[in-house]
């Protein structure tokens, strides 16, 4: 994967976004002109590596941010304002630096009281291609971790389906994975107001006071806040642990890891069993009696 593409569709490109503009606001006092040159050129790099990393803060603190960097533009024509409008609009970036890193970290999964767990799913994991006796990331798990795996994924599987197949099934495992919204995004007629309402009741079907839910973020194209910010909705009213999608990601972008981009080859699959496995090994290692 191309690192500028893995750099933006991760949400790095957040920070790095960040970072140009604090450099561009340090740049502005100087009065030598290569340097102010230099300045709308960071200023414009930071911007567009802010939106296009798809990174759902706060709607208030967007607020916020645009109004202070908009006051610091004009403080380049008010010589007085600039050293306050500079230390307001760095001191208001840094602030949405330090709201967005926490969703960068992976979670803490709690010990669970069995070694099992339902996973739900789409053609990442359902596979895609891939000769029939190769063994899928769930396959994987049971085999190496010795855990019982119950696969609801599915082939095409959106969030409104995989309600529909879950709805059939009986969920009793005390820890529930969820890879689900690929299709939701890419479909023929992507719907950020359909997918939340149908997540939203997946989730709310498959969550309960004695179960752990846990979902992947999903990488996304460039200018798709809201599906961020959906699933960082819904994760926080159902108390979902979200994996960053930097992770997700890190497997989809290794070499031979995928046989279109998306869908995972035989290495693919090994690598997404030991990525689902750092998550969740503290819940199995430390499992309750």
């Amino acid at each position: 994967m191309n690192p500028v593409v893995f750099h933006i569709a991760s949400g790095d490109s957040f920070f790095s976004g960040i970072g140009l503009l604090l450099t561009s606001f340090a740049l502005a006092r100087s009065s030598r002109q290569l340097i102010n040159r230099l300045t709308g050129v960071t200023f414009i790099a930071g911007i567009v590596a802010i939106a296009a990393s798809s990174t759902a803060i706060p709607y208030w603190i967007y607020g916020i941010a645009g109004v202070t960097t908009g006051v610091w533009i004009a403080s380049r024509y008010v010589p007085s304002w600039q050293e306050r409008a500079s230390f307001v609009a760095t001191a208001v970036w840094l602030s949405a630096t330090a709201i967005e890193l926490p969703w960068h970290i992976g979670p803490t999964i709690d010990p669970v009281s069995g070694r099992s767990m339902t996973v739900i799913g789409d053609s990442v994991t359902a596979g895609l291609g891939t000769d029939e006796t190769a063994e899928r990331w769930t396959e994987i798990l049971e085999r190496n971790r010795n855990i019982q795996v119950q696969d609801l994924s599915h082939v095409g599987e959106t969030a409104a389906s995989a309600l529909k197949r879950a709805s059939n099934e009986t969920i009793t495992h005390p820890l529930v994975v969820v890879e689900i919204g690929g299709n939701d995004i890419l479909g023929v007629a992507p719907s950020s107001t359909k997918f939340a309402n149908d997540l939203d009741a997946l989730l709310n079907h498959v969550t309960s006071h004695d179960r752990q839910v846990v979902m992947f973020e999903l990488p996304l194209p460039p200018f798709h806040h809201e599906y961020n910010r959906i699933q960082r909705n819904l994760a926080t009213r159902y108390r979902v642990k979200l994996i960053p999608r930097r992770r997700f990601l890190s497997v989809l972008a290794a070499g031979d890891a995928t046989l279109d981009s998306i869908h995972l080859s035989e290495k693919g699959h090994r690598m997404m069993a030991d990525c689902v496995w750092r998550v969740l090994q503290s819940a199995f290692d430390s499992e309750t009696p």
